[in-house]
């Protein structure tokens, strides 16, 4: 890990956080923000640590892992250039609601509470921004609830990879079926079979990595 001044100033004004800003104002973010790069597989924050920076995605990709009594993870978020997280600690100073892992060499742009609280103080719509934020995630949350609670590992499947296709029904997103288990709140074991089923029936078929849906996936499986 290393961390150095930033060198993709522009590229704050392309995250909807700091939209409305003007260029002024992005200037002194980019004054108290600063660098860091991460390797695969790198811990940035655990779950119930008691940290003070906003991290923004400049480069790579990260999760935000839950973890339960038994050891079992699931994924709550997926985190890639332009998305940002530990607003929620943030701005309460609560410990971390979860942990955060890159899943590829990454680059983050790092801004401290204390700097980035009186940058909001005189920029109102900072904070109305942050809170369109929170309320898309806590949407996204309340979607993965349902699906835990009234749909079966089939059906969140299925979710998942209709959510993820392009136009041209592809999952261009490289996932094995440990990482949907753990997308789906499942066994690796139960993805394997429905996934081979999928395949068998028709319905999907993977190539390198990822995944084209060739028919509709049934309602029911």
């Amino acid at each position: 890990m290393r961390s150095s001044p930033p060198e993709n100033g522009s590229f704050l004004k392309q995250i909807p956080l700091f939209s409305g800003l003007t260029e002024s104002e992005i200037q002194k973010i980019e004054a108290v923000s600063f660098e860091k790069s991460f390797l695969k597989d790198t811990v940035i924050i655990n779950e119930g640590d008691e940290t003070n920076s906003l991290y923004i995605i400049l480069k790579g990709r990260a999760d935000a892992l839950s973890m339960d009594q038994s050891g079992r993870q699931i994924i709550l978020n997926v985190f890639r250039p332009g998305d940002y997280f530990g607003e929620m600690s943030f701005i309460d100073a609560e410990p971390r609601s979860a942990a955060v892992i890159t899943k590829e060499k990454s680059k983050f742009i790092v801004i401290k509470r204390e700097a980035f609280q009186k940058i909001i103080a005189e920029n109102p719509e900072l904070m109305l921004n942050m809170m369109k934020g929170l309320v898309w995630k806590i949407r996204v949350a309340t979607k993965q609830i349902e699906d835990l609670a009234f749909k079966d590992v089939y059906g969140r499947i299925a979710r998942l990879l209709t959510e993820l296709k392009n136009e041209e029904d592809v999952v261009t997103e490289k996932l094995t079926n440990t990482e949907i288990a753990f997308r789906v709140g499942a066994s690796r074991e139960m993805v394997s079979r429905i996934i081979s089923e999928l395949k068998n029936g028709g319905y999907i078929e993977k190539n390198r990595g990822m995944i084209q849906l060739k028919s509709p996936l049934p309602y029911q499986f």
